[in-house]
């Protein structure tokens, strides 16, 4: 091989190299779009059936606002509250003459939630003072909820609510029509 060869070999491996390093390039923006996007995708479900959770316990809460045989007078969604450092957000709260029942609300429940519960409940005395002198509860609440979260939840001192029976309601009586 002579030098004029060899230089244009060279010549033409770098020509190659950076087209190849140009396509390695777009290649990973295109993938890098993809994963955002599928990570968009993952998060929404479980957003979603985390709303489909929350309306459930909370429609059901509204229907029969009992805790074992506390009767509440009061349900709240989505409180948030933030003071100093301390932000916490409440999926359901509960409240009567003398006690609230802070509850979160999972799709699936881990044990790793019932932590959570327990943080929320210490935060809930700072964050609102003006309860000071209410009996203060904590719940979990899930569509499915395993055994040893429901052993965790039990030792905690916290309520477990469960979706049971046959629970639901028919909308849209009044316009009916019959096809």
């Amino acid at each position: 091989m002579t030098d004029l060869e060899l230089k244009e070999l060279v010549g033409s491996l770098a020509i190659a190299q950076r087209e190849t390093n140009k396509q390695l390039k777009e290649s990973e923006k295109a993938f890098n779009k993809r994963i955002k996007k599928l990570e968009q995708l993952v998060g929404g479900i479980g957003q979603n059936q985390g709303d489909v959770a929350e309306e459930f316990f909370f429609n059901s809460l509204v229907e029969n606002p009992k805790l074992g045989d506390i009767t509440f007078s009061e349900i709240e969604a989505g409180a948030r509250k933030h003071k100093g450092k301390t932000q916490e957000e409440y999926d359901l709260v509960l409240t009567n003459g003398d006690s609230i029942a802070v509850i979160e609300v999972k799709y699936k429940v881990h044990p790793n939630d019932i932590k959570k519960v327990k943080r929320k409940i210490e935060n809930y005395r700072y964050l609102f003072p003006r309860d000071s002198n209410f009996k203060l509860y904590g719940a979990i609440a899930g569509f499915y909820i395993p055994s040893d979260a429901i052993e965790e939840a039990e030792k905690s001192g916290f309520f477990v609510l469960k979706r049971k029976g046959e629970l639901i309601e028919t909308i849209n009586r009044e316009n009916l029509k019959v096809f």
